[in-house]
């Protein structure tokens, strides 16, 4: 009974939200989701993601061009990237990097 009437003060909550959650929790929520992943197994590699349609930072691409090795390749750069961190904790980061996750979270 208690959790009906805690999801009705959501419901009623939900009327005066503006549609966009903060980017800091977008930027959290995207790395948990990545670690998450991970606990499945190595990601795709660089090539296997171009390949599929997804672009990729500029931290990714200077990684693109070291020799192949598949652990650098599936590496996720954003667990050590700085916007990860900007975006996690700053609404609005000064970060503006093309195929960025991090940055297309930023409600501009």
């Amino acid at each position: 009974m208690r959790e009906e009437i805690e999801f009705e003060q959501l419901a009623e909550l939900e009327d005066e939200f503006d549609g966009l959650a903060p980017s800091r929790l977008k930027s959290r929520v995207y790395s948990r989701l990545i670690l998450e992943i991970e606990k499945d197994g190595p990601l795709a590699g660089l090539s296997e993601s171009k390949a599929a349609g997804w672009g990729i930072c500029v931290h990714e691409q200077l990684i693109e061009i070291l020799p192949k090795q598949q652990d650098l390749q599936s590496f996720q750069y954003c667990k050590v990237c700085h916007a990860r961190v900007a975006g996690e904790n700053w609404e609005n980061a000064p970060i503006y990097w093309a195929n960025c996750p991090y940055c297309a979270f930023q409600n501009r």
